[in-house]
């Protein structure tokens, strides 16, 4: 019998409105929910700091989607911030960012939302910890199954989800500002946090310690850039779909946590914070809108983490994907089938692998792995952006950053800054961010020797 050939194409099913779902979608999750609960004990409760922090996770999100924009725009590939990488500096370089998100920050994304669309109904349902792993596989292998069957299908998905799950965050920004009677205090002092009499190197500290909270809810943004290849115009669309879904999400995120501080006494919302209760938009909702508005922000909450996982399942095994296409992973990962389009093995490996992190790991030992490592390569594929313009100067830039490089530079600093400054606060998960892609360049060294993988070497560029 005559093997069957999988040289099928990507489909160009991905429009404007779909890549705006998509980086929504993969953003606006369960971080909103419960990360203002940390920002503000980063902040030690002052509420002026703790909006400010999240206005500058905003910009600074939004000056890497910038940038990310430019290489999307410039090179719309399947494998996106991976093949910047390998292109500016160096193929090591890109293999060990597959290979972190195939270990860790990926798959790990896809465990840990998993889990916490779960969690939500623990107490609930009196769920115990091997039930919530049980029903986090389910859901894994679900989304799998969904979006297996082609890329327009899970877009669909995530065009629903986005819309569903920002219904109750605009409801309680609206219900919550116009009705809650509390007198917000947005005072920017640093008086009677651990900053004071520190001078600018302890502001600088505590708010960059704070802002780098709030990061991990706007992580998502990159990976619009690794279906590149399946938009149907991506040199308009990429960078339009980045630019006006971090617009939004900071606008929403902020006036989410304002929303609360509006309905909330200060003294109640510390008293909850201190105790463990850092889901605040639960009792807002429960406050203004009864037994209803909880059930309804739950459910939406549930539907954002849902949506979230269901864009990591569809966008990172185009990664692999990549990854196969040059030698370094099986070959079967560059498969793509005829019919649905869709990478089949790099998508089932990319799902084992998340299910094996659920199994073996805790929803809070995940969490606090992913952000470091996932801002250490943002900032740079960041920094590909200057190279990029010095080593391929004839490449057409239908986009470019605005401000151009004095923007790169900035965005590189401030990156840069909140890694420092996250390195002295949380040395632990900090230094296994740096461990990972060590491990990473070790296969990297193994794989070529031992099956030849050639390196990336630039295809299309002119």
């Amino acid at each position: 019998m005559e093997e069957k050939k999988h040289n099928g194409q990507f489909k160009k099913v991905i429009g404007l409105f779909g890549g705006i779902s998509l980086v929504a979608g993969m953003t606006i999750g369960s971080g909103v929910y419960y990360l203002g609960s940390y920002v503000l004990e980063r902040t030690d409760f002052s509420f002026g700091l703790a909006l400010l922090c999240w206005i500058i996770g905003g910009l600074v999100s939004m000056l890497g989607g910038l940038c990310f924009a430019e290489l999307g725009a410039s090179r719309p590939v399947a494998g996106g911030m991976t093949i910047y990488l390998s292109e500016a500096y160096h193929p090591a370089l890109g293999f060990i960012n597959r290979f972190s998100c195939f270990i860790l920050t990926c798959s790990g994304s896809i465990a840990s939302l998993a889990m916490a669309a779960v969690t939500g109904f623990k107490g609930t349902f009196g769920l115990s910890e091997l039930a919530v792993k049980i029903i986090a596989i389910l859901i894994i292998i679900f989304f799998t199954a969904l979006n297996l069957r082609g890329a327009k299908l899970g877009v669909a998905f995530q065009s629903f989800t986005m819309v569903a799950r920002v219904i109750p965050l605009i409801l309680i920004i609206v219900i919550g500002i116009f009705m809650g009677d509390n007198s917000v205090d947005l005072s920017l002092s640093m008086e009677g946090t651990r900053a004071e009499g520190h001078g600018i190197s302890g502001a600088i500290s505590l708010i960059g310690f704070a802002t780098f909270a709030s990061l991990w809810a706007y992580e998502g943004w990159s990976n619009l850039n690794t279906v590149g290849e399946e938009m149907k115009n991506p040199k308009r669309d990429l960078p339009l779909a980045i630019i006006i879904s971090l617009g939004f999400i900071t606008a929403v995120y902020t006036l989410f946590q304002f929303a609360i501080y509006r309905v909330l006494p200060a003294d109640q919302i510390v008293s909850m914070v201190q105790s463990g209760d850092i889901y605040l938009g639960n009792l807002v909702a429960k406050q203004l809108m009864g037994n209803f508005g909880h059930v309804l922000i739950l459910a939406g909450m549930t539907i954002g983490i849902l949506g979230t996982i269901n864009g990591d399942v569809l966008v990172f095994p185009r990664t692999y994907y990549a990854m196969a296409k040059e030698g370094f992973f099986p070959k079967k990962f560059a498969e793509i089938d005829e019919k649905s389009g869709v990478p089949v093995t790099a998508s089932l490996a990319s799902s084992g692998v998340a299910i094996i992190l659920v199994i073996f790991n805790s929803l809070q030992s995940l969490t606090d792995l992913l952000i470091s490592l996932s801002a250490l390569l943002n900032v740079m594929c960041i920094g590909a952006v200057i190279i990029y313009r010095i080593k391929f100067p004839n490449m057409e830039r239908p986009y470019k950053v605005w401000g151009g490089i004095p923007t790169v530079i900035v965005t590189i600093v401030l990156f840069g800054i909140l890694l420092v400054n996250n390195f002295i606060e949380d040395p632990k998960a900090a230094i296994i961010g740096l461990i990972i892609p060590l491990i990473g360049l070790l296969f990297y060294v193994y794989f070529k020797k031992k099956n030849g993988g050639q390196d990336y070497k630039g295809e299309g560029i002119e």
